[in-house]
């Protein structure tokens, strides 16, 4: 049975809204509800179609009040801050995350309509270390648990809605592990890592990456809401490519930089507002991260329509190349050289590049369109 009134939160995001606009096309769906902090970009609310946007904050008990008064029988939880400086600092980003994640889930609750929810969960709960198998599976828990960020407010949220499940036994929850979203429209710390001309990377480590086209994310949320699944599901394209590979596809030059220099390299994009990646994005970047998704296929019922290879290809034409990508091999040879013969005096190389390239860090600008927070 189709559901009649839905309500998806982070609506103003591109995912968020992407996903109440295939929503609002389904004639089987009576009324659905978009929630967000922020109004919708004006292109973004033409697609909106006949979604009813509501301007409020799910940290506001308030919530309550729409999810009671609207009869609302699913809810779609989107609105997750991935990055700090997306939801203005890390004490606001822990707030929107777990307190609101809190105050929605007590609305829920308390809402006798509510009979489906659905969150949008990551791959990140799994964490990132040297000790990590081959491949996660839903049962698995993480070899070194996320200290903080994202991640650790990912996994407080997944330990609320199972205490949820607990209390509402009569509300089908589904939890959706996504991969590292990335496509030509959607905005995510990823993409925006990619983008930079010169990619700093680990010296010595060679990451596993595997990425979700933004339309199989898109597709998954889909069905998840208007479907009967239950339960946990990893989602991610099939495949694997080597951050390696992926920078060398992408016509960027890799630059290899001591773990110790890497930090303060960090620290300086977050400064200058170029890329805003965490010491557990960092720890991703140094391991990797893969996810069996045979649930995915044969449970959930839903086959991504892209690989990672195919969804990077597809992300590639937005992204135009640095240099030619014959040359990017020798160059990046050349780099990782001058790095190795660095290696001694760590500190002094991140304050040199960090000088030296400071105008060729800015990444290539973004897809256009509001964000209030940038998709996981």
């Amino acid at each position: 049975m189709p559901p009649a009134v839905v309500l998806v939160t982070g609506v103003s995001r591109w995912l968020g809204g992407a996903l109440a606009a295939e929503l609002a096309r389904d004639p089987a769906i009576d009324r659905v509800i978009g929630v967000d902090t922020v109004p919708p970009s004006a292109e973004l609310l033409r697609r909106l179609g006949r979604t009813e946007f509501v301007r409020a904050d799910i940290r506001n008990p308030l919530i309550g009040k729409v999810i009671a008064t609207a009869g609302v029988d699913t809810v779609v939880h989107m609105n997750i801050s991935s990055t700090p400086a997306g939801a203005g600092g890390r004490g606001p980003m822990k707030e929107l995350n777990v307190i609101g994640t809190m105050q929605l889930l007590a609305a829920c609750q308390r809402a006798p309509s509510v009979r489906r929810l659905v969150l949008k969960s990551t791959s990140a709960v799994y964490g990132a270390s040297p000790r990590d198998p081959a491949v996660f599976t839903e049962r698995m828990q993480a070899r070194r648990v996320p200290s903080g960020g994202f991640a650790k407010d990912s996994l407080d949220i997944e330990g609320y809605v199972r205490s949820f499940s607990r209390r509402r036994p009569d509300v089908g929850v589904a939890v959706l592990r996504f991969t590292n979203f990335i496509g030509p429209r959607i905005d995510s710390v990823l993409t925006g890592f990619l983008r930079m001309p010169v990619v700093p990377t680990a010296l010595g480590y060679d990451a596993r990456v595997q990425l979700l086209h933004e339309d199989d994310a898109l597709g998954v949320l889909t069905r998840a809401t208007t479907g009967e699944f239950a339960g946990t599901v990893n989602v991610g394209g099939e495949g694997t490519l080597l951050l390696s590979q992926v920078i060398r596809r992408l016509g960027r030059l890799q630059l290899p930089v001591p773990s110790p220099a890497l930090g303060s390299l960090g620290r300086l994009t977050r400064r200058f507002g170029y890329v805003d990646y965490s010491p557990e994005q960092m720890r991703f970047l140094n391991f990797g991260r893969v996810v069996d998704t045979t649930v995915l296929r044969t449970e959930f019922g839903y086959t991504p329509r892209y690989t990672t290879s195919e969804a990077l290809a597809d992300y590639a034409r937005t992204v135009p190349p640095v240099v030619p990508p014959d040359l990017v091999g020798d160059l990046a040879g050349r780099a990782e050289g001058l790095v190795h013969r660095a290696g001694s005096v760590a500190s002094s190389v991140a304050s040199t590049v960090g000088t030296t390239v400071h105008g060729r860090l800015r990444p290539a600008p973004a897809p256009p369109g509001l964000r209030a927070v940038r998709d996981a």
